[in-house]
């Protein structure tokens, strides 16, 4: 259970926890990636090190600005080795994350800005149990029904580009 009224990020510390830890794999699914400085770099750094980073986000969007939003972040996490993926069957909802066979988290707790500092949420915290297992398979079947996006499928006009450059200043908002 993470509260907004004790000024302490339960989820963030967790997720961040997962990420640190993780020498082979994380999967993370969110409708929402809207990441702050902190869940970026640990991204970053897991990819840095060689652990196999996989996001998987809406192809169908339920809110166009935050859409727009997750995809401004792609190309930076891209560039360092993670791999994400649009679910393209419909609008995917699930807020989970699984690493290394060990442990996983599914909840109510988006990647973003709101989720993690103003939201009450609740997650599942597994570890050393099927359930861990049972998520990873459920990961790579998503993976198999989902768009990897590339640099060359993500490409974005100048346009494009300086609207999602005015969306970033406001994400925490959105």
């Amino acid at each position: 259970d993470d509260s907004p009224l004790d000024k302490e990020s339960v989820s963030e510390i967790v997720y961040a926890d997962m990420i640190q830890r993780a020498r082979r794999y994380v999967y993370v699914f969110t409708p929402y990636l809207v990441l702050d400085d902190y869940l970026r770099a640990e991204l970053l750094l897991a990819a840095a090190r060689g652990v196999d980073v996989r996001i998987v986000v809406p192809g169908i969007p339920d809110k166009k600005a935050i859409y727009r939003v997750t995809r401004a972040n792609y190309l930076s996490l891209m560039g360092a080795g993670i791999k994400i993926y649009e679910y393209t069957p419909g609008f995917l909802h699930a807020k989970s994350m699984v690493c290394d066979d060990e442990c996983a988290v599914v909840g109510t707790i988006n990647l973003d800005y709101r989720s993690l500092y103003h939201h009450f949420e609740n997650a599942v915290y597994f570890s050393g149990c099927e359930a861990v297992l049972d998520l990873k398979q459920d990961c790579e079947e998503t993976f198999a029904v989902s768009q990897e996006r590339t640099a060359e499928n993500t490409k974005r006009g100048i346009f494009g580009r300086l609207v999602d450059s005015v969306l970033r200043v406001f994400e925490t908002l959105l």
